[in-house]
């Protein structure tokens, strides 16, 4: 039998679970009886643990939410999670959590075991993360929580919202989704506007929230896949150049060497396909052209067609002897 103090943490442990647990489940966990596992919830709550019970035959505990944040306990595979997050967020494209990022993991390597402490450090140690090929655009934790929470209650949102182009407005949405998309966050809304009236897809980075948030809504019935929104979303809006690029090749073919944030593909025949594509700079799409690996045609943007002949130019002197 456990001593009581050991009793006490393995028990929380089982608490922290997302589920009910019955006295008599917890009694056979820990050998105990079922009067001992009462003792126990009362010395937890006692020590600050806000442990819910309910009665009845389906009845039990579960640990509930509290004002103070109490210890967590973690296994091993999740402590390592957690400390391999915390690194990543730290680096991340979420603006104003790198230092508290920080400080967590410090305080968590400071309690792990050497053992976990090991697995850690030689993921940071022999791994290398490869630089961004331009900066980010950076989206603050605030913002987040926000549209988050409007998701979640079904709250109208306003906010204002700056266009690639520079142009603001004032957009009141219903809020449904939030889409982490490579370096960017893309929201996913029912927009109210009497002249829209349907669903688009917002650049996180690009808006501010008016505080406080609208009356609830009925949540509608999304129409499709969110990716998918949100992939067709990038392709016709977020860029700042596009093109359709005719490839010779099956639309089958160009959709499986293609990164899906690279665009999207519309077959033609069976040997040919358009590609609408687009990228922030002229160079990003003329690689992404390039990697094909099949015939193409380009007749816009002009900025495009004369870059490909520059480089064309560029690889014909290359090789020359």
């Amino acid at each position: 039998m456990l001593e009581t103090s050991a009793r006490l943490l393995r028990l929380l442990s089982l608490l922290q679970t997302p589920r009910d647990w019955t006295g008599t489940e917890l009694a056979e966990r820990l050998e105990v009886s079922a009067r001992t596992i009462r003792n126990d919830v009362e010395r937890l709550r006692a020590l600050g643990y806000p442990v819910n019970a309910t009665r009845g035959s389906v009845g039990g505990y579960r640990l509930g939410a509290g004002a103070d944040l109490p210890p967590l306990l973690l296994d091993d595979e999740e402590a390592v999670a957690v400390a391999i997050g915390l690194r990543t967020a730290a680096g991340g494209t979420i603006a104003g959590v790198e230092e508290t990022s920080l400080r967590a993991l410090a305080k968590l390597e400071q309690v792990l075991p050497s053992r976990l402490r090991r697995r850690v450090n030689a993921l940071q140690a022999y791994t290398i993360p490869v630089p961004r090929d331009e900066p980010g655009p950076r989206v603050a934790a605030e913002t987040l929580t926000v549209l988050t929470a409007c998701c979640r209650d079904r709250e109208v949102l306003r906010f204002g919202y700056r266009t690639h182009d520079g142009s603001e407005s004032v957009r009141k949405v219903e809020p449904y989704r939030l889409v982490n998309w490579g370096r960017r966050w893309y929201l996913v809304a029912w927009d109210l506007d009497l002249d829209r009236g349907d669903w688009r897809t917002f650049r996180v980075d690009r808006l501010t929230p008016r505080i406080p948030t609208g009356p609830r809504f009925t949540a509608r019935e999304l129409p499709e896949d969110v990716t998918d929104r949100v992939r067709r979303g990038v392709s016709s809006a977020a860029w700042r150049y596009r093109a359709d690029v005719t490839v010779h090749a099956s639309a089958e073919e160009v959709t499986a060497r293609i990164n899906p944030a690279v665009g999207t593909v519309e077959a033609v025949d069976a040997n040919t396909c358009v590609l609408h594509t687009g990228a922030d700079s002229i160079e990003t799409m003329a690689v992404h052209l390039g990697l094909l690996n099949a015939p193409f045609h380009v007749t816009e943007p002009p900025q495009l067609v004369d870059y490909l002949r520059e480089l064309a130019d560029r690889y014909r002197d290359a090789t020359r002897i």
